[in-house]
């Protein structure tokens, strides 16, 4: 039995951009489950994978799914800006392409003692790492309230972060998911808890971007993943609320300019060096029949580039 579930978001479209890219390994540098592997793997006969995830369980699971496809896989377990590491312990020099699914899986939001969710009471935990000792309980019990509603604004872009701030640093010590959940929604006026889901959703999601540094590692594990690349190679990035997808929409856009900042209608004189080009006319987000059947798809974006040989700015067009 699959402990570690995972239904692929956008998989079929996922499938179809990497059947272009040279052979040889493409990074799923948030493993999981193996869904997203297993589909390129069963697809694409000249692909092998290269699975990263800090989530120990995922990596067991994934290792069981895709046992069947041998020497084709190679697992590391480490967050997905230690590639450059992962790639030097199994001797792999390049990759064929890139996968970042950056949504959390279904097992680390469902299993209740991992305390992930406002919908199952536990202790405060949200480590996709268990071996880091940094958890959510720091985060609540340790923050004061000017640094914790930054937290809650920036990661979660939640309009009552102070409120929210302020009513969890007057209740502490905090010790679990329900507690956390009740205060949070006591700091919302009553005609807000109303619209959006629920009033803790998004305190939630700011916390546990916080206790794994997801989006501090993120541009940099694009920039590693397009380094490594070889042209023709794509990376593909499928991104759940908007800091994530702004992070990648920015890193792309340097990587196709260059950080070039010259005047579009002159020659560029500033070196820029152009690495990628955008792939246009994919799919941005996933069907409405997707949708309908995976409620965790519905805020899915997905953002494609494609490793060119690098070349100054100036010849881009």
């Amino acid at each position: 039995m699959n402990e570690f579930p995972h239904d692929p978001v956008m998989e079929h479209e996922i499938g179809a951009l990497f059947e272009s890219v040279p052979a040889g390994f493409v990074l799923d540098a948030t493993l999981g489950g193996g869904g997203h592997a297993a589909h390129l793997l069963e697809r694409w006969s000249h692909l092998s994978i290269l699975g990263v995830d800090r989530d120990e369980r995922a990596l067991v699971a994934a290792r069981q799914r895709l046992a069947p496809f041998g020497d084709r896989v190679r697992t590391f377990h480490t967050r997905f800006d230690g590639l450059q590491t992962a790639m030097a312990a199994l001797h792999i020099d390049s990759l064929s392409g890139a996968l970042f699914d950056l949504g959390v899986s279904s097992p680390q939001l469902d299993v209740a003692e991992r305390g992930f969710s406002y919908r199952n009471d536990a202790a405060l935990d949200m480590r996709m790492d268990q071996t880091q000792t940094w958890s959510a309980a720091d985060v609540v019990n340790g923050y004061d309230v000017a640094r914790l509603a930054k937290v809650l604004q920036q990661y979660g872009d939640e309009r009552f972060a102070r409120r929210i701030a302020t009513a969890i640093v007057a209740a502490r010590p905090i010790e679990t998911t329900s507690q956390l959940a009740e205060i949070v929604v006591s700091a919302i006026p009553a005609p807000a808890r109303r619209t959006g889901g629920h009033p803790a959703k998004r305190t939630f999601q700011a916390i546990r971007i916080e206790v794994n540094g997801e989006l501090d590692a993120l541009a940099p594990a694009l920039d590693a993943a397009i380094e490594a690349t070889e042209p023709g190679g794509r990376i593909a990035v499928l991104s759940y609320h908007s800091g994530e997808d702004r992070i990648v929409k920015e890193t792309f856009r340097l990587a196709e300019t260059g950080g070039c900042e010259c005047p579009p209608e002159l020659p560029c004189v500033c070196d820029a060096v152009q690495t990628v080009r955008l792939v246009r006319g994919v799919p941005r987000t996933p069907s409405a029949d997707e949708q309908k059947k995976n409620r965790r798809a519905s805020s899915a974006r997905l953002r494609v580039v494609e490793r060119i040989v690098d070349r100054p700015t100036r010849n881009r067009r």
